[in-house]
């Protein structure tokens, strides 16, 4: 749909306040529509936790990296790549908070 489109141009616009309402709005029609443990909802929780990161806004971020990563870990498998991506998105916002 037209919402993801527009969340991903918001984003890389850096219009993150505009950004933010979207990802949470697509999180919340995610949820209700398909089970908490999809892949679709770790996609957009990543996606929102990523909008966080690039504000600094670390305390807000790091949650939800974690419950990306850990559900990309039951649904998919420990060894899927994207398992890896999230553990990946993870190690680089630790880094980000020591700079």
């Amino acid at each position: 749909t037209a919402l993801p489109i527009l969340e991903s141009l918001c984003n890389n616009q850096g219009r993150y306040a505009e950004a933010a309402p979207l990802y949470e709005k697509a999180l919340a029609i995610r949820l209700k529509v398909l089970p908490p443990e999809s892949p679709c909802v770790a996609t957009t929780v990543n996606q929102l936790a990523i909008l966080y990161r690039k504000q600094n806004e670390f305390g807000k971020a790091e949650p939800l990296y974690k419950q990306a990563l850990e559900i990309r870990e039951k649904s998919l498998g420990e060894s899927h790549p994207s398992v890896a991506t999230a553990l990946n998105n993870l190690a680089v916002l630790y880094c980000k908070m020591v700079e």
